[in-house]
Parts: structure tokens; sequence; C-alpha cells
């Protein structure tokens, strides 16, 4: 009796049916407290309670979505037909798609016709094609605004295009987004950080963005303004607008204070972009934008121990992200163990192949080791991923001057000087480029801006790896006859690098070049005490001890016979090819790699 009362109440009455509103908001709940499962179980049951309408069709899907059950969501609102009437339907679909690696059917969801989901249209009707895309389905569900919804839509667009490798459409469908919903962090964020602007074009985005139509004030004008400015200009030494002037809160503000170390380090500043690197470290310690700045500033520092730990501790707790392995693999190349840097830079490119620094690392580890082909093969893909950078472009010229090709060479450094006009790495290799074009003139203009640029660089000492500037600023003055100013260049070259034997032996050839043959042949005493297999060394000793041999008489008072005894300016000695370094100095992440310039004999000059 009480069993059959229980089955009457349980039955449901018709004339009051359940109440769809309170799981709606059960779904909700379980959503925030990340109770995915539970959500999903209750999602489905309103879906069938509320005969499949549209709104709840999309939260089952999303929680399907968040259970990583790619393929089951996108084929749920297909299936309803939801994806042609919805457009958040048709967002959440192709988002689907993208996630599960399906890309050609996530670009066909997202595009208007056959001709652009082969992806071969131009960025010149991207527009048009976009806003049919936007327009074909209207209709709203609540609590999405229709700008936000539109740039999501754009920013999604782009990201298939990457994943698809057609990085020019990708710009574009973020440059897109961005403009519908300025706030859109996510479509700004992709453009700065996989470096798909040139300054120029940073420019003119900044420029083109309907900032003042969409913020509300002159206040919230300005704040969004300020701090795209700050994030773009990482070749500015500080922002062309300050928004820590403006609104002093944002002063301790992580992914600002990211954006001032990434400019001391294109600045070539390492101590300071360390220093702030560490501070915002101890504060988030895995601050995901911070890591790849700090992990370079480590490399460029030498600071081994420190990247030892930070790379196991990245791997230990995220071995899903490609900076980790980055960091495994810097460590070893620090360490000269070529062989597993590659292995597990290669592992941080195959978890990320956008991730361009794993690239350009990637590049050094053949570099240092002259296998010019992979390295460049490296440093070009590294090229593609980042347009907006100049270090790809330095790189593949190095490799181009290793190689014998100047002409290429210098006009790959000539594209990178375009980017950062004020690098002091590429304002180097123009030189260097210049001196083997004997044009010696040109040459000594661009290593003397070199070197004002480096003495700018707020370091309490100038860094040992500057000698090859001081070095190759000697060997120009050489060629031009100042020899006081070359031998005071090559001493401070060897104030940076004590033990270095072309060092001295240039600082022997200057000297002997002057006349002062007793200087000139301790120099190259000391250079093949270095260097005991010199042939330079030896040979310009040899000539200088045969030439103090025939200017001292051999009795003193005793009349010796006329010794004819031409200068060392005069004199033609035997070397075939003589050899004075010219070096490259390596810019970010790279041992030195030297330059051979087979040097002609001053004497012809």
């Amino acid at each position: 009796m009480p069993e059959e009362s229980y089955s009457e109440e349980m039955k449901i009455n018709p004339d009051k049916p359940v109440n769809v509103d309170n799981y709606r908001k059960l779904v909700r709940s379980y959503l925030d407290l990340h109770l995915y499962t539970s959500a999903l179980f209750w999602a489905d049951k309103v879906v069938s309670l509320s005969d499949g309408e549209p709104e709840d069709v999309y939260w089952l899907a999303q929680c399907m979505f968040l259970l990583k059950q790619y393929h089951r969501a996108a084929f749920l609102l297909k299936n309803k037909g939801l994806h042609k009437t919805h457009l958040v339907c048709r967002y959440l679909a192709a988002k689907c798609l993208l996630e599960a690696k399906e890309y050609n059917e996530a670009l066909e969801l997202l595009s208007c016709d056959e001709r652009e989901s082969n992806y071969s249209s131009g960025s010149s009707g991207i527009t048009e094609s976009i806003n049919s895309l936007l327009d074909q389905a209207d209709n709203t569900i609540k609590g999405f605004p229709v700008p936000s919804l539109h740039s999501a839509v754009l920013y999604l667009k782009g990201c298939v295009y990457e994943a698809l490798d057609n990085r020019s459409l990708a710009s574009e469908c973020y440059k897109q987004a961005l403009k519908r919903d300025v706030f859109c962090f996510n479509a700004f964020q992709s453009l700065v950080q996989h470096q798909m602007l040139t300054a120029w074009e940073e420019n003119d985005l900044i420029s083109s963005l309907p900032i003042t139509e969409q913020c509300k004030s002159k206040d919230d004008e300005w704040l969004v303004r300020s701090v795209y400015e700050s994030l773009l200009k990482k070749y500015h030494s500080v922002p062309p607008r300050s928004v820590v002037q403006t609104h002093p809160r944002l002063k301790g503000n992580l992914d600002l204070r990211v954006a001032e170390a990434e400019r001391h380090y294109y600045a070539c500043n390492y101590t300071e972009c360390f220093r702030i690197t560490q501070e915002i470290l101890e504060e988030d310690p895995y601050h995901t934008t911070c890591l790849p700045i700090h992990i370079a500033g480590l490399v460029e520092l030498k600071k081994t121990n420190a990247l030892f730990y930070l790379a196991h501790d990245l791997v230990d707790i995220r071995p899903d992200l490609a900076v980790s392995w980055f960091a495994v693999g810097c460590y070893y190349f620090l360490k000269g163990k070529t062989d597993p840097a590659r292995r597990y830079l290669g592992k941080a490119t195959s978890l990320d192949r956008l991730f361009g620094p794993a690239w350009l690392a990637y590049g050094h580890s053949f570099a240092i080791e002259n296998e010019h082909d992979q390295a460049m093969a490296a440093y070009f893909k590294a090229s593609q991923l980042m347009k907006g950078c100049h270090l790809p472009l330095l790189y593949i010229g190095l490799e181009c001057g290793l190689t014998n090709n100047n002409r290429l060479a210098e006009k790959f450094f000539s594209q990178a000087q375009t980017i950062a006009p004020d690098d002091p790495f590429v304002l180097h290799e123009m030189g260097v480029t210049a001196f083997q074009n004997t044009d010696y003139n040109e040459a000594l203009k661009y290593f003397e801006q070199a070197l004002e640029r480096v003495r700018q660089i707020n370091e309490p000492l100038i860094a040992d790896k500057w000698e090859a500037l001081f070095n190759n600023l000697g060997h120009t003055c050489r060629k031009l006859r100042r020899f006081d100013k070359a031998l005071e260049y090559h001493q401070q070259a060897l104030v940076l690098s004590p033990q270095n034997g072309s060092t001295l032996s240039a600082i022997g050839f200057v000297q002997a070049l002057m006349g002062n043959l007793e200087k000139s042949a301790e120099s190259f005493h000391k250079a093949l005490g270095i260097r005991r297999d010199d042939v330079f060394s030896t040979s310009m000793l040899t000539i200088v001890l045969e030439h103090l041999v025939g200017e001292s008489p051999p009795y003193t008072g005793e009349d010796a016979p006329g010794v004819d005894c031409p200068s060392l300016l005069e004199m033609k000695p035997e070397i075939p090819d003589a050899q004075i370094l010219i070096n490259r100095t390596p810019p970010r992440i790279a041992d030195e790699m030297d330059m051979t310039d087979s040097f002609q004999d001053e004497n012809n000059s």
C-alpha cells in the first residue's frame, strides 16, 4: 500500500510540467564548478525536456567540448542543422573540428563557398568573404554580444588558416577580428606573439583600430591604446606612450613588465632583462609569456645552473608545453651537447610547430658545427613564423656569409636592419660585409655605429662577446692606415678576451707596420704561446726577427757594412694567403662563429 502511494506521487502531473529553467541553472553551475560530466548528464536531460531547444542543444555541445568529445559535439550541432541558423553554433562546431585537427572541415564550415574552402583566395577578397559568412546565420543565443561573437568567429578562422600554414590570410583574419572587437586580446596576441607584423604594420594596425568608437570614455580609449602600444613596440627603448604614468596602478602589471623585459632583450641589455623576468617569475613562476624571454636571458648570461633547475621544473609540471622542452634544449646547447639539444628542441617544435624561438635555437645547434644547410633550413622556417622579428634574417645572413655568399648575406642583413635599425649585431654584420667587399670606409662607419650602440647599453661592463667588434674595428683602421687607432682597438679587444691568439697576432702585425719591431716580436711570441700552429704568426715572427737582426750591428762601436733593410711597409714577404680573422659576432643564443678573411699583404696598399 505505501509503495502504491509512492508510485502515484512519483508520476509527473502533465498539468504541472518540470521547471526546465531550474535544470538549466544546474547545468551552468556545474560548468562553473568544472564538473563537466555532471553538467553533460543534466544538459542531455534538458535537451529532451525542452524538445531540442537550440540554446539547450548548444550548451549540451559545449559540455561535450569541455570533455574533449570534439567529434561528438560537432556531429550533434551539424545533425540538428544549427550551424546553418545560429552563428554561435557554427562557431562551436568549427572550434570542435579545429581541436580535433580536422582543419579542412573546419575551414569548410567557416567558408562561404568552395573556392574559399581551398584557402587559395587572396587577402583582398577576405573582407567580402567575412561579411558574407557573418550574415549567413544571424539567429542569436542569449548571452553572446554580436560584436564579440563576430570577432570570435574571425579569430577562429585565423587559427584554422594558421594551422594550414596560410599565415597571410590568418593575419588578415586576426586583424579583422580585432577591428570588430578591439578588446579581443586573443587576436592581438596571435599577431604579436607569432611575430606576424613588421614595425610599420604595427603602426598601421593601431591607427586603423576603431578604439574611439568602441570605447565608452576617453579614459577607456587611452587605456586600450596605450596598453596595446606598450605591448607592440619591442624595438623601442621606451614605449611611445607611458601607460604607467596615466594609470599608476598598472605599474606592477606582469604583462606590461614582460613587454618591458622584451624591449631590454632586443636592446641587448640582457642583465636588466633578466632582472625583470626574474622578478616576474618570483610572483608568477609559470607566466607563459615571460618564460621564453627569461630562458633566452639565462642563455645569454650563461647561467647554466639556473637554466638546469628551471628546465627540470617545467618538464615535471608542464611536459605538454613546448617552452618546457625549449628550456631543456637550450640547457644542452649551452653545455655544448648539440645532439641532445637538437632532440629536445625538435620535441618542442613538434609540440608547437609555430614556436619560433625553438626553431631559432634548433638552427643554432647546427650552425655551431658549421652544418650550414640544416641551420639555414631551420632559420628559414623561423623566418616564416616570425615575420616581424629581425633575428631569423640576421642568422640567415650569417650562414650566407659563412658560405662565402656575401651578396646574399648583405641582402638579408639589409632586411634585418629595416626591422631593427639600431641593433648592434646587425650593424656589426653590415660592417663585416662591407669589409669583405673592400669598402673599408663603409665598414668603419657600421662598426663605429655598432660600438656607439653597445656603449649605450646600460651594462656595468662591456660583454666579452664584443671582442670581435673591437678587433674588426682594428682590422678596418689598419686597412685605412690608421695604425694608432687600430692598435688601440686591438688592445681593448685583448682586455675583453686576454687569451685570444688572433688578437695578439693582430697587435703584433700593427706594431710591425708602425716600425716597433721589438714589441711586435713579443706579441707574436705570445700569440704562438697560445696557438702554436698559427702560420701567420710564425711567418711574421720570422720576418720581424730578420729585420731586427739586420737593423742591429754585430758589435757595438764597430763599423758594420751598410745593410739595405727596407721598412715593413715596403717589403713583400712571401706569406701565401695570410689569415687575419674577421669575426662575426653571434647575436642571440649562440657561441662565437669566426669567418676567416684571406687578407692581402698590407705592403701592396
